[in-house]
């Protein structure tokens, strides 16, 4: 039995027809840039991430860029990130010209540890330097701990990025000052969270697409303004933008696709369940294999949130490699996310960080392996891969 890593055909067929009725529409209003489609979309995923606006744009890696240059950071400017995801993270700080700090993961969660965030911070300040912005990541699916990084950005006076391309729905328990916990969801947290609608995604669009949420009018508005080329009103340019709009195409397909995004969690969180389960009767959990770690499952009322949505299901494995051969040739799909960290990139010779030493990212980037994980899994197909894997290490 082969089972791919991602397989969209089920997802697509299902919703062929709505599908091809959405962008039908588009193409007989002739409104094929920006308009209703848009608009609408907007609108609903900033209801759904708890945020009062949404700006629709070309692709997660340009929600990052423009909200980077509605900031107005460039040359010189200093951005506090993780070295552990996507290169798009560290992509867009360097094309506004600013440069990355990098602050090490948490081996259990893949995400940024605030800890060695504040450790950065306060050294930054004794030495007089200043952080511009964080960008922390909420990697596969579950939030970085957003109540320490909230907390050390206020501190600080840094206004928070959030790049949410892999967790829209995502939920973290945020604790008030009563102390009472209320469930934020991704994106909402900081003054911008940014989403990705690549394909893959668990909203996934039919090519490139992104968004940017915020609750702050004033950066919303600005946002837009840098969407389309900096124009307000149109042909009068106070700022340098770019061509960063949303195509109504792509949002008509995924106001269709919205309404199930649901369900679609539910259903990675039970794939997630079976896992563990079948897991735990290949007696494969903790030796050799580390299963990804849901840290906010015990959280008051979790059970009623999202506190992981898997949009990837990421477990830790000695002789990564030899297991990752070992699952192709048996037609079992899986991915390394990421096998070289970002401070360790070719391309960052030139800024210094490839002699930096992060221990905890750099190991994971050598253990680490995504299995499938998409909706539509069934449990025989989850069971050939974790019988596959048991296979691997009692050979």
């Amino acid at each position: 039995m082969n089972v791919p890593l991602l397989d969209l055909h089920p997802q697509t067929a299902a919703l062929r027809d709505e599908i091809l009725r959405a962008v039908t529409e588009v193409l007989d209003s002739t409104a094929y840039i920006l308009g209703p489609k848009v608009t609408r979309l907007e609108e609903e995923v900033a209801a759904y991430s708890g945020a009062g606006f949404g700006i629709g744009v070309s692709s997660g890696t340009d929600a990052l860029l423009m909200a980077l240059m509605a900031l107005e950071i460039g040359p010189g400017d200093r951005v506090l990130t993780t070295p552990y995801s996507f290169f798009a993270t560290v992509g867009a700080i360097l094309r506004v010209g600013a440069l990355p700090v990098f602050a090490d993961i948490q081996a259990e969660t893949f995400n940024i540890d605030p800890d060695k965030m504040a450790e950065l911070l306060a050294d930054d300040a004794k030495k007089g330097k200043s952080i511009k912005a964080i960008i922390p990541v909420h990697l596969f699916g579950q939030c970085a701990d957003m109540g320490k990084i909230v907390a050390l950005a206020e501190q600080y006076g840094i206004p928070v990025i959030e790049d949410a391309a892999q967790a829209i729905g995502s939920e973290y328990p945020m604790s008030e000052k009563d102390g009472s916990v209320r469930w934020r969801r991704a994106g909402s947290m900081g003054l911008a969270g940014c989403f990705s609608f690549f394909p893959s995604k668990n909203l996934g669009c039919l090519g490139d697409g992104g968004m940017v949420i915020s609750s702050d009018k004033a950066f919303a508005d600005n946002l837009r303004c840098y969407r389309n080329h900096g124009a307000q009103p149109k042909y009068y340019h106070a700022k340098i933008g770019g061509n960063f709009r949303l195509d109504p195409l792509q949002a008509a397909v995924l106001s269709v696709k919205l309404p199930h995004l649901e369900q679609w969690h539910k259903q990675r969180q039970e794939n997630s369940r079976i896992y563990r389960e079948l897991f735990v009767q290949a007696g494969l959990t903790d030796n050799p294999v580390i299963l990804p770690k849901a840290v906010y499952a015990n959280s008051p009322d979790a059970a009623a949130h999202h506190h992981h949505i898997y949009n990837q299901f990421v477990i830790r494995a000695p002789r990564r490699e030899e297991l990752r051969n070992y699952l192709h040739k048996q037609g079992v799909g899986c991915e390394v996310y990421y096998p070289v960290c970002l401070h360790k990139q070719d391309c960052m010779k030139k800024y210094g960080t490839i002699e930096l030493s992060l221990p905890i990212a750099e190991q994971l980037a050598q253990d680490s392996l995504a299995l499938p994980i998409f909706p539509e899994l069934g449990r025989e197909q989850l069971a050939r891969v974790v019988e596959v894997i048991a296979e691997f290490y009692r050979s």
